[in-house]
């Protein structure tokens, strides 16, 4: 799609799009009514301030929307309208062994116990091992921290997935404000 195509479509049409880059009711509503944008930085503009001014509740619907790490059954299954954005993210668990994908699969119970929604990291290029050690290090966290921390992943997974979704777009560099 062409960010003149996104910014050309129904409302409806917009929010199912967008929907397949966060599933945070109040962010995709915000990103259609932002329209029409000038450029990819203007899209990602708006994405940063809609997410800077969600809430708890934001964020917890957008992780809802995300499969385990290493549960690619689920992202198949459960989550078939972002499949094709979010397919490749955790590719890289597909090399783990066994014990490695054990331990994220205890890790991810774990987390979920403690802060009442799943492990959220932005897989990108990360090896099942790396994602392992992240997790294990965020366990320790404490709750306001970590939720803080869980957003700011969904949000590096959002934009992401916005560049992947317009044709010839590429994210910024990391640590580059827009």
């Amino acid at each position: 799609m062409t960010l003149s195509e996104l910014n050309a479509l129904s409302e409806e049409q917009a929010t199912e799009v967008f929907r397949q880059c966060c599933a945070s009711g109040h962010w995709v509503e915000c990103m259609v009514a932002a329209r029409p944008f000038a450029n990819i930085e203007s899209l990602l503009i708006a994405s940063d301030a809609v997410w800077s001014h969600c809430q708890k509740s934001d964020y917890l619907e957008a992780f809802d929307a995300h499969p385990k790490i290493g549960d690619i059954n689920s992202l198949k299954e459960k989550y078939a309208n972002t499949q094709t954005l979010a397919g490749l993210e955790q590719s890289r668990v597909n090399e783990a062994n066994e014990q490695t994908l054990q331990a994220l699969a205890e890790g991810n119970k774990q987390y979920e116990n403690r802060f009442g929604y799943i492990f959220i990291v932005c897989a990108t290029g990360k090896t099942a091992g790396e994602m392992l050690a992240l997790l294990e290090q965020r366990l320790g966290n404490e709750p306001a921290d970590e939720v803080s921390i869980a957003a700011s992943e969904q949000h590096k997974i959002t934009r992401i997935r916005l560049c992947k979704m317009l044709k010839n777009a590429s994210l910024p560099k990391e640590g580059m404000i827009l």
